[in-house]
């Protein structure tokens, strides 16, 4: 439960688990905040990289109303600082990520509220390589937003403005990018695929490279028109993908989130497959190739104990993050491995990405399919997941509920209750105002009653404005 503060410097205020994300034109999600992290971006490439020519930014979306207003603000600050903005249209996060790295561009972002619904919007910035910027650069970049003044006495003069570029074809390499990552010689014949693309930023790349790749696809949830993202299909609403699953008699489906950055499964029977299962199958597999790193992964604290107890069966260490891909990617890098991912169904494959890809990890998981000649069902049973609670409860600042110390008794005692038959998770949202309670356990009816009565006890002691001790 308790943890340490970070350093000042590396307090954010706007930027949360996955950059800043909000309601479009309320609070900070506002065209003036998307010009101004385009201008401290470009000012912070100039000030730490000391460039000789104007830096090189790359911008997509996903398939949002308000993203054509968000980049363009984007866009604006990016050249209005003396950088050049390149554009990339509409692309899953991934797609930026790759493109940041293979064009050598010095920063990319992705206008994107993932699996939001159309009217909130997101800013995630990429480092040149493709990686999320670590805590504290996003600090820096908050400070610099905030510093008008810094920011006009370097505006640049006349010839020194930036300028904006098409990024051509930007989907097609890509997939092309994609397509390269399953395994040569093999293809996807003989495999019929569901896939939700939920109306977001894969609904072109993603059944381009699974019927390039010989498979017959269905596909859903491909008919963007800036309000229906993440509208009731993807990977929030997997019913739907089982459904036609189980009508067309699929071998397995794929639903992605309006972002593509991370995806659900779903067997030939319509049973959802969760990331811990396609953590497990994936891993053993690239260990029995030789091909898993120090022949570890990583995983988050909400990662189930069953897919800890598998691993270790296969002679797989695990590691643990706090939430969210980008802690992952940071684990990863830190450790040396090559995969890891979240029970969510964000999973990050070193060797071909740098950060969460669901399409990616759809390719993985059916590479492994036809390998071994096994139905995803029937590698997926080797992980059973315990029973696992998760509540949220929505309060007004979820970030005091770690220095609340009468949660920090209930937790206490909730753990000295599962006495090492379960864990217990309690952690603010960096996405949403709520506070996450997560139970784990052996008995269903035991976690789920500790799970409602933590959740209470969270509701009541935040909602008279009681937080962090002082």
């Amino acid at each position: 439960m308790k943890r340490k503060d970070p350093p000042a410097e590396a307090r954010r205020l706007l930027f949360g688990t996955d950059g800043i994300r909000g309601v479009v034109n309320r609070g900070a999600m506002t065209a003036d905040t998307a010009m101004s992290l385009g201008r401290a971006l470009t000012h912070l490439l100039h000030e730490d990289r000391k460039l000789t020519r104007k830096p090189k930014v790359v911008i997509g979306k996903d398939t949002r109303l308000s993203g054509d207003m968000l980049l363009s603000a984007c866009a604006a600050g990016v050249m209005s600082q003396g950088g050049d903005a390149w554009l990339a249209d509409t692309l899953p996060t991934p797609g930026l990520a790759n493109l940041a790295s293979s064009t050598r561009a010095d920063a990319g972002v992705v206008i994107s509220a993932s699996h939001n619904p159309f009217e909130d919007n997101g800013l995630k910035i990429f480092d040149g390589q493709g990686w999320k910027l670590p805590d504290e650069t996003e600090a820096r970049l908050e400070r610099l937003m905030e510093d008008k003044a810094a920011l006009d006495a370097a505006r640049p003069q006349a010839g020194a403005v930036g300028r904006a570029y098409p990024v051509r074809d930007a989907v097609g390499r890509y997939v092309v990018s994609l397509k390269s990552a399953f395994p040569k010689g093999l293809t996807l014949e003989g495999i019929t695929i569901v896939l939700d693309c939920a109306n977001g930023a894969a609904y072109q790349s993603a059944p381009a490279v699974f019927e390039e790749l010989g498979a017959h696809v269905h596909v859903l949830g491909a008919s963007p028109d800036g309000y229906n993202i993440n509208l009731n299909i993807g990977a929030l609403h997997p019913e739907v993908c089982a459904a036609e699953v189980l009508r067309t008699g699929a071998d397995l489906g794929v639903a992605l989130d309006g972002d593509a950055d991370r995806a659900i499964f779903i067997d030939s029977g319509g049973r959802v497959v969760d990331g811990d299962q396609i953590m497990f199958l994936c891993a053993s597999h690239m260990k029995s190739k030789g091909a898993l790193s120090n022949d570890a992964v990583c995983a988050t604290v909400m990662s189930n104990m069953a897919l800890e107890s598998a691993l270790t069966d296969e002679g797989i260490k695990l590691f643990r993050s706090q939430v969210g891909d980008r802690y992952v990617a940071e684990c990863l890098r830190r450790e040396n491995l090559n995969f890891g991912g979240e029970k969510s169904g964000h999973l990050i494959f070193v060797d071909h990405a740098t950060t969460g890809d669901g399409t990616l990890a759809a390719l993985q998981t059916l590479a492994v399919m036809k390998e071994s000649g096994l139905p995803l069902e029937e590698l997926a049973a080797r992980v059973v997941p315990l029973p696992q609670v998760l509540i949220n409860v929505k309060v007004a600042r979820p970030e005091e509920v770690e220095g609340n110390p009468e949660v920090a008794r209930m937790l206490e005692e909730c753990r000295r209750r599962l006495a090492g038959r379960g864990r217990v998770i309690l952690r603010p949202s960096g996405t949403e105002p709520v506070v996450r309670v997560m139970m784990e356990g052996e008995d269903l009816s035991e976690v789920t009653a500790l799970a409602q009565e933590c959740a209470e006890l969270v509701g009541r002691a935040m909602a008279d404005g009681k937080g962090r001790k002082k």
